[in-house]
């Protein structure tokens, strides 16, 4: 049933239970552009492509056939472009190019159960809409998606003569899903008695034929392009929606024990002191607890994740590395660091000598971001771990701006 464009017919997968057949047929003279409607551009890709890969999106189908105009296939080849899809000729009528491209997939498909018939001039189609038409195809064969009428209607010419009822007044859509022998026999009920030339749809091609076909909720943005500025409604579908700028916060915990030494880090500073932290790296507490608010403000887990204690290349590692490697994850996410507040919590030592030795090197590793940094010290007043001197804790709090 005509050539084939598009590479060979493979037998599809068990989980491919449906073919889909998209109609490209029409001249689209209303659309304006010189050019039939499913070949122009919309956004990157042709209007052919979009409705050709809203198909191939569902993983029930497993292959899309395309019914253009005789004499058109090389162009509908070059307007899918990517798209792997089969190419065949229709007819005068939209009724004869569907049951054509139905006499294709039954000649060069091996079973399928279903079929979708799509109209190429819809080239945006929500995945779970298909999914709704799919499903209903358990209790009926055929299922076609459709909208309320919202609007009054009236009757007239040149004056209202009369007002029309919404009540089950719906407005079709595709992709019609069917039982695809049931279909295939119906359209050739249809063409032996010439009663498709008038049907609109394959939804009317069933009914005819006896079949009941469900109606199943459809969606906006599946809209027709019929005229010129239906290109510019459906590209607004197309446009991504737009990010708006939020604050998030995220907060870290650390503790570590003393042991022996002369020195210990805080927030990447070097004091003197008594006894040392003990930790896998350098047990800067500080900077620990910060990193960890870093990595929650973007959702990055913890810092035991990205660093795990169990790995020797940390051992003795300067935690400034830590947390600069939380500030470019904050970075990749598209945010910024705007406040970072730590607090210590010890007895000893003395943090107020060094408080703005610990901002300016917290701001020099997040300088990229340029935060306001904040340092502060408090006590346990001798209750608990920190105040029977035996280690240190620290809190941070962090505050980013991101896209979301």
């Amino acid at each position: 049933m005509g050539t084939a464009y598009g590479g060979a017919v493979t037998d599809s997968s068990p989980t491919h239970d449906t073919l889909a057949l998209v109609v490209a047929a029409g001249s689209g003279a209303r659309a304006g552009g010189g050019l039939p409607k499913q070949y122009r551009m919309l956004g990157d890709a042709t209007v052919l492509h979009h409705a050709a890969a809203a198909m191939l999106a569902h993983p029930r189908v497993g292959a899309v056939h395309v019914v253009v105009a005789p004499g058109e296939e090389r162009r509908a080849r070059y307007a899918l472009g990517t798209i792997a899809a089969t190419i065949s000729a229709g007819a005068n009528t939209r009724q004869e190019s569907v049951f054509r491209g139905l006499q294709y997939l039954a000649d060069n498909y091996s079973h399928h159960p279903f079929v979708l018939v799509h109209d190429a001039a819809r080239p945006l189609v929500p995945m779970e809409m298909v999914g709704r038409v799919l499903d209903a195809l358990a209790d009926h064969k055929g299922a076609c998606p459709a909208l309320p009428v919202a609007d009054s209607l009236r009757r007239g010419t040149t004056t209202i003569s009369g007002e029309v009822s919404r009540e089950q007044l719906w407005r079709a859509q595709t992709p019609q899903g069917f039982h695809f022998a049931d279909l295939l026999a119906a359209h050739r009920q249809a063409a032996l008695a010439h009663a498709g030339d008038t049907a609109t749809d394959d939804a009317e091609i069933m009914r005819a034929a006896g079949h009941t076909v469900a109606l199943t909720q459809g969606d906006e943005r599946a809209m027709k392009i019929t005229v010129a500025a239906d290109f510019e409604a459906v590209a607004r579908w197309l446009q991504p929606a737009p990010r708006t700028d939020a604050c998030v916060s995220g907060q870290g915990f650390d503790v570590h024990r003393f042991g022996t030494g002369d020195h210990l880090w805080l927030c990447g500073v070097r004091i003197p002191h008594t006894h040392g932290l003990i930790g896998h790296s350098d047990a800067d507490v500080g900077l620990h607890a910060l990193t960890d608010a870093l990595l929650g403000a973007v959702g990055k887990g913890d810092i035991g994740q990205h660093f795990p204690p169990s790995d020797p290349q940390w051992r003795g590692a300067g935690s400034e590395r830590f947390l600069a490697h939380a500030a470019s994850l904050v970075s990749e996410a598209g945010g910024r660091v705007l406040h970072c507040d730590v607090t210590l919590i010890c007895e000893a030592p003395k943090i107020g000598p060094y408080r703005d030795a610990m901002r300016s090197r917290i701001s020099e590793i997040l300088q990229d971001h340029a935060p306001v940094v904040n340092i502060k010290a408090t006590t346990t007043e001798g209750l608990g771990f920190c105040g029977r001197r035996e280690g240190i804790a620290a809190q941070a709090m962090t505050t980013i701006r991101i896209a979301l």
